[in-house]
């Protein structure tokens, strides 16, 4: 499996916002696209998510749900998401298989030693630092924060993808590719900056 350097982690209050917002990310050169529609009806979400699905397999984009395992069986989507009170590694794996992708939210060195033991294939580590997008946010890391865990994990001898997530701006992303993440998930970051495409954000960060 190929894990991109970005992670899009969609926006949008209404289906139609939503599918705009992926639409433009996908035009662009992204090739993640994790569906994250909150607090909408399931059938409105599996709506949404079938269309996605077909987007990326246009596009040959990575598709990952959000939070909902059945769902990401019912439109046969890359793999799913999932928070730390979400549905377990196990439950979604005995629903997926092992050929599909599972990521884990993680906040701590103990959460990413945790989903390292429960065989998560990548880790959302986070938040960077505060963003409004996410509600009850955990104790933001900054950049020593991700260091420290980064080294733990060498000390450990212990290999996962990691990705930077929460509130991160352009100007970070050097920094915290330097560390030895796999890469950034981002959501604002793209979705308010339509003249982004995947090539020229992780140039522009690297000439930076």
């Amino acid at each position: 499996m190929v894990y991109s350097k970005v992670q899009y982690i969609s926006q949008g209050n209404t289906a139609t916002e939503q599918l705009n917002n992926i639409q433009s990310v996908l035009d662009k050169g992204f090739d993640w696209i994790q569906l994250r529609f909150k607090n909408q009806p399931e059938e409105e979400i599996v709506r949404v998510a079938e269309k996605v699905k077909l987007l990326c397999d246009n596009y040959k984009a990575t598709f990952i749900v959000n939070d909902h395992v059945d769902i990401a069986a019912t439109v046969d989507a890359s793999g799913v998401h999932l928070g730390l009170t979400d549905t377990s590694v196990a439950d979604a794996r005995a629903v997926l298989g092992f050929h599909k992708i599972i990521g884990g939210t993680a906040n701590t060195i103990t959460d990413v030693l945790q989903r390292i033991d429960e065989s998560c294939d990548y880790i959302g580590l986070g938040p960077f630092r505060f963003t409004s997008t996410k509600e009850k946010l955990s104790p933001v890391l900054g950049l020593e924060g991700y260091q420290s865990i980064i080294d733990t994990l060498k000390e450990k001898g212990k290999t996962i993808p990691v990705y930077a997530i929460g509130g991160i701006k352009q100007d970070d992303i050097q920094s915290l590719m330097d560390i030895g993440l796999q890469g950034i998930a981002v959501s604002g970051l793209l979705t308010h900056n339509n003249h982004l495409t995947y090539q020229s954000l992780l140039t522009s960060s690297t000439a930076s």
